[in-house]
């Protein structure tokens, strides 16, 4: 577990102009706010600028709400869209898979030991294969089938909808679930279910990218973390890796190598995602790593 002091995120963003970084540094110093982490990003192309202060709680007399009331003003003086988050507030994160659990694994032994520190209210898969695995961490596993028809489709996503509404999580994390999320569910949770693509996106995008990568003779291979869109393998990119291959690497063994950047990737890109690093916009992020 992390020993940091309980802290507050500011995260901002809006368009470009003088005295914004003034403005909000003057406005915490006031408050006796200390700022322990900052991070600034203008982007020139699009006129737009992305903050992210990290401010000691204990260092601020007023609560949590005080200052969101006392901010505003600021706020929409420089048209901002911002929030302000409580960093020792565990995030509830539900996992969806299917029957590969190398994603998975990682996630809950990252999870266990405390190395990130997030809540998991259950597992949702459309196979029963991994339940006894799951359940052994303590863990609730909820088999959802999902029929190759279109009818049958809609009903099983009904029911998933169902179930991560009951179980309300501020993130979902498609841990290798091999089934394409309908769009009106990516709309319902935008910026909060995030996927690993196990290629180099935009490269091979769809099924079987190992397969296209080895018929292609690339020689790196890799994997992207993005948060889903209603566009196939298309949103906005949070994380990517890459592992050099050779003519002489099998599919099999494509596959193994990829598999450990999918993991790492996967484990960054949530841990991004949890410590507020990620702010999108429109089909890109910028990532206060």
């Amino acid at each position: 577990m992390s020993s940091s002091p309980r802290a507050f995120r500011l995260i901002i963003s809006c368009p470009d102009k003088p005295g914004i970084v003034a403005a909000v540094s003057n406005f915490i110093a006031q408050q006796q706010g200390n700022i322990i982490e900052a991070n600034h990003y203008s982007d020139l192309a699009n006129d737009w600028f992305f903050m992210r202060h990290v401010i000691a709680a204990d260092s601020l007399p007023a609560t949590l709400d005080q200052f969101q009331q006392a901010f505003r003003p600021i706020a929409e003086q420089f048209d901002m869209r911002w929030e302000i988050r409580d960093a020792s507030k565990k995030r509830r994160v539900l996992l969806m898979v299917s029957k590969q659990d190398h994603c998975l694994s990682d996630l809950l032994y990252r999870w266990k030991s405390g190395e990130m520190d997030f809540d998991i209210p259950c597992v949702i898969s459309n196979h029963e294969d991994l339940r006894d695995y799951v359940e052994w961490h303590g863990i609730p596993y909820v088999c959802i089938p999902v029929p190759r028809g279109e009818k049958g489709k809609q009903q099983a996503f009904a029911k998933t909808d169902e179930v991560i509404a009951k179980h309300r999580p501020d993130t979902i994390v498609l841990a290798r679930y091999m089934q394409i999320i309908p769009p009106w569910m990516c709309e319902r949770y935008p910026n909060q279910i995030i996927n690993i693509h196990h290629s180099f996106l935009p490269s091979f995008a769809g099924a079987k990218p190992y397969h296209q990568a080895k018929e292609r003779g690339v020689k790196l291979t890799g994997a992207t973390s993005h948060y889903v869109t209603k566009d196939l393998d298309a949103g906005p990119i949070i994380e990517q890796d890459v592992i050099r291959i050779s003519h002489h690497d099998s599919i099999a063994e494509t596959i193994r190598l990829g598999k450990d950047v999918e993991k790492s990737v996967l484990a960054r890109a949530l841990r991004y995602h949890l410590e507020d690093r990620v702010l999108v916009h429109g089909n890109k992020t910028i990532v206060f790593s």
